[in-house]
């Protein structure tokens, strides 16, 4: 006798977090108690069980989440599913790339997207799958109907506190997500197209709830994703509230004692050079443990910056180095080439600021400029960056001043606008 519904997420280190949430999700509703969740992290594992699950199984739903630079390895995947099982599967796209693009992840082979937040569209939308109901009127999604493509409208914006930040029964830890939306809506970024730019926050008492969760489980290595971490409990994301930050940290240090790690604003997450203040250093130096600020500059003119919407000066970021530097942290400083409207002369002055961080102790991060869906540059032209500069910025990686896989993302970059072009998957 068959079992009712699988559900399968694939399960890679890009989107680990955006399913531990969603996973985390189910596991508060008691109506999927009895749909069998299978994990899988590698394509070959995911094929070589895939058969007998399908068996096993009146119902069978794959879950994916990517971003737009996994195209070419999701791509493929998804083909090869399609071709071997048909209709004996449902294949279901969320994740940023879907929610920018989703009619051409429709075409890719997917048979319902998600767009925007997960948690209750999925929970609604798995209901109605396994109990066999329509599911045409379920806002948030896309899929193909008779008339063309059809889409519910988008749903109302998630409560952090609604939902956890990972699944805990299922123990998939990760960083605790404690802000979504930002209010700076740069030209390149996709987040506040997905999140809106109005900032939500999860409670002081909801992250403390999971953090005493993970120390339970010997897991007092404590990270965050926010997008700008000094934003934290900012009604409009752009004031520091340092009441509240010192409330969430010093909370956290108090149940982790000192044996626990906290790491804010640096790796899973950055923050804004403007906000780097003695303030919020402080802060970081009393109660975290990280000997770093990620520190998004993303270019040193100030034209670009404007251009992009960034919202901050250049003054900004030489103080957000010196104050970094001066506290005893290492500056880490995210520097973009390539962005649309970039001159030799911006490129100039880019360089020069980066020399003058670099004689203040600071290490650049490189990135290269890559057009996403659903973001007003989503139709720039790739723009291959000058040999001069591919040299210069070789130079200083090699010399230990700046790191980053900006060459492979030149690559990806490439292929990203001239799907964005074309909508051909090459």
């Amino acid at each position: 006798m068959q079992e009712s519904t699988a559900f399968i997420c694939y399960y890679t280190k890009h989107n680990r977090n955006g399913f531990n949430a969603l996973i985390g999700a189910l596991e508060t509703k008691d109506c999927f108690q009895d749909v069998k969740l299978y994990i899988f992290r590698k394509e070959g594992n995911l094929f070589s069980s895939l058969d007998s699950i399908v068996k096993r199984h009146s119902k069978v739903i794959i879950g994916f989440s990517f971003f737009t630079t996994q195209l070419w390895k999701i791509y493929p995947v998804i083909k090869k599913l399609k071709q071997k099982y048909g209709k004996r599967i449902l294949c279901i796209a969320g994740g940023p790339h879907p929610t920018g693009d989703p009619l051409g992840t429709l075409r890719m082979g997917f048979d319902i997207v998600v767009r925007g937040e997960g948690e209750e569209t999925f929970i609604e939308l798995l209901r109605r799958l396994e109990e066999n109901e329509d599911y045409e009127d379920v806002k948030g999604i896309v899929f193909m109907a008779e008339e063309g493509y059809h889409f519910s409208g988008w749903r109302k914006p998630v409560d952090l506190n609604s939902y956890p930040p990972f699944a805990v029964e299922h123990s998939l830890f990760g960083p605790i997500e404690i802000t979504r939306g930002c209010p700076f809506a740069c030209y390149f970024c996709q987040t506040p197209r997905i999140f809106g730019t109005k900032p939500r926050h999860r409670t002081v008492e909801n992250i403390c709830k999971y953090v005493k969760i993970m120390k339970g489980k010997n897991r007092t290595d404590i990270r965050f994703v926010a997008p700008n971490a000094f934003s934290y409990g900012s009604p409009d994301g752009k004031e520091v509230n340092i009441q509240a930050l010192e409330e969430l940290l010093e909370s956290l240090r108090q149940i982790l004692g000192r044996s626990g790690r906290i790491f804010f604003g640096s790796f899973p997450s950055e923050v804004r050079p403007e906000h780097v203040t003695e303030e919020t250093l402080d802060l970081v130096m009393k109660y975290a443990n990280n000997d770093n600020l990620i520190i998004g500059a993303q270019s040193g003119s100030q034209r670009i910056l404007d251009m992009c919407h960034r919202q901050h000066s250049v003054e900004d970021v030489y103080n957000a180095v010196r104050l970094t530097r001066k506290a005893g942290l290492r500056a880490n400083v995210d520097f973009i080439f390539g962005l649309p409207g970039e001159t030799e002369k911006d490129v100039e002055i880019t360089l020069k600021v980066i020399k003058d961080l670099v004689k203040m102790g600071a290490k650049i991060h490189v990135h290269a400029f890559m057009p996403l869906p659903q973001t007003p540059f989503a139709k720039e032209s790739f723009k291959p960056l000058d040999k001069e500069l591919i040299r210069k910025i070789s130079r200083m990686i090699s010399q230990g001043f700046a790191y980053g896989a900006w060459m492979e993302q030149i690559n990806i970059a490439r292929k990203i606008a001239e799907y964005l072009k074309t909508g051909v998957l090459k």
